[in-house]
């Protein structure tokens, strides 16, 4: 039950402080993925680095000697700049792969009881048909080093990185891929089956992969064809279909979904054409994967970033979508200059609904260099997920992204999401105030506002 507290009266003023309690067994956590933590990768991604690192160097600089688009100084003073190549280039990143047990320390510390990680399938099968127990046993001691500190593990399968081998057969416009993805998908099920893995999410956020990967060609394989993007977006779908039926073979038990980010898109006006590329974006974008496997999951996690006040424009490609310019407000943006806008993830939940699955948040969070808004993005955000379940809406966990500041893929290391800051010269990590903010809401599964 989610009860509000009333609020307290004191001395000469009123100070209302009103408290958002959470169903009991709520999930409270934080999440990573392979590539962008561990270090030490090698996948199509990390080859794709280096071919591209002076290139977007020198892009983000053109982008800087724009006033509208200057990256602030407090920015370019931290290590890597955002205008030097390094910065685009993966290589320890935090060393998370050597340092897991800290991180779960802190992750524990701060009162958290769930935690999202991703396996890297170049790692577990770096040349076809042929995986590495050594790299199975260390996700193994992963999943025991989670399970011993409490924290219940959320594991991803596919978090985007592909290995070389997979990506030389033409990666997810291969028609065979599905059946690649589930050869590893069956090895890694099987040998895990030992440590009882409750949450198994197959896909990241396919979607973004598929626009940014095959429509716009800005990450690897730098495809531009609607036709490939198609096609692989059916691939990624039938790829989860099969891994869906064949982790249910192997563990029955287990849940199984996907981390879908979806957005809250809402007309510029009242203009027929912007009511309809609001629905058509909506309807791509939001619902197309999500009505494929309605009968093939069993919780829905979504990962929530985005409002889009869209007006019609003849672009067929933009970061807003298709057929859209992005007309946001921005009252309030992070470091990337994305829009914060709390109320879209009660807009998005609500949508959620009429799947009638179990939700859970699986990533929302913050690009904030010096922690200024963090804390206020997040309990904002909460009070609207508390408003949802309260409405109804069977929301059962929030995983901030991230724990730690991580390698934000073409941006590289200079947008800092982590609750937790890595100094990316020593690796050294320490925590963020607004991290123990975060830490009395997960202690006392209720927020305070």
């Amino acid at each position: 039950m989610c009860i509000k507290k009333q609020p307290n009266r004191l001395f000469f003023g009123i100070i209302k402080i009103m408290e958002y309690k959470f169903p009991d067994g709520f999930l409270w956590g934080s999440a990573t993925s392979a590539h962008q933590v561990e270090g030490g990768n090698f996948n199509d991604w990390t080859e794709w680095e280096h071919a591209n690192s002076e290139r977007l160097a020198a892009e983000a600089a053109r982008r800087h000697a724009k006033t509208h688009m200057r990256i602030p100084d407090y920015i370019l003073e931290r290590y890597p700049n955002p205008l030097q190549p390094e910065n685009y280039i993966s290589g320890k990143a935090c060393d998370h792969y050597n340092r897991y047990e800290q991180d779960f320390d802190i992750a524990k510390s701060l009162g958290q009881n769930a935690h999202r990680f991703s396996i890297e399938w170049s790692r577990i099968e770096p040349e076809e048909g042929k995986f590495s127990e050594a790299e199975i046993e260390h996700y193994r001691k992963v999943i025991l080093a989670l399970r011993q500190r409490g924290l219940e593990p959320f594991v991803t399968l596919w978090h985007w990185t592909n290995p070389t081998w997979f990506a030389k057969r033409s990666g997810w416009l291969n028609k065979d891929s599905p059946k690649y993805f589930e050869r590893y998908v069956n090895k890694i099920t099987l040998s895990l089956e030992d440590v009882k893995v409750n949450f198994w999410i197959t896909l990241n956020e396919p979607e973004v992969y598929v626009g940014a990967s095959y429509f716009s060609g800005q990450w690897p394989p730098q495809k531009s064809s609607l036709i490939s993007g198609i096609k692989v977006y059916q691939n990624l779908i039938k790829a989860h279909q099969l891994v869906y039926k064949k982790i249910h073979q192997i563990s029955g038990n287990s849940l199984v979904g996907t981390a879908k980010n979806n957005s809250f898109y809402e007309p510029f006006s009242d203009y027929l054409l912007d009511r309809l590329v609001v629905r058509l974006n909506h309807y791509l974008r939001n619902e197309w994967f999500l009505n494929k496997i309605k009968n093939y999951q069993d919780f829905i996690g979504l990962n929530y970033y985005f409002h889009d006040r869209v007006k019609f424009s003849l672009t067929l490609k933009s970061p807003g979508g298709i057929f859209v310019r992005n007309k946001n407000k921005n009252e309030s943006i992070n470091n990337l200059g994305w829009e914060i806008y709390p109320e879209g993830i009660y807009r998005v939940l609500k949508d959620l609904k009429k799947y009638d699955k179990p939700i859970y948040i699986t990533e929302n969070g913050l690009a904030d260099a010096n922690d200024e808004k963090r804390a206020k993005f997040i309990k904002e955000h909460l009070r609207w997920v508390h408003k949802v379940i309260q409405e109804g809406v069977d929301v059962r966990g929030y995983l901030y992204w991230s724990l730690l500041d991580n390698f934000e893929w073409d941006k590289g290391f200079w947008p800092r999401f982590g609750l937790v800051e890595v100094d990316y010269k020593t690796t050294e990590r320490r925590i963020r105030s607004s991290a123990y903010e975060y830490a009395k809401i997960c202690k006392n599964n209720a927020l305070e506002i």
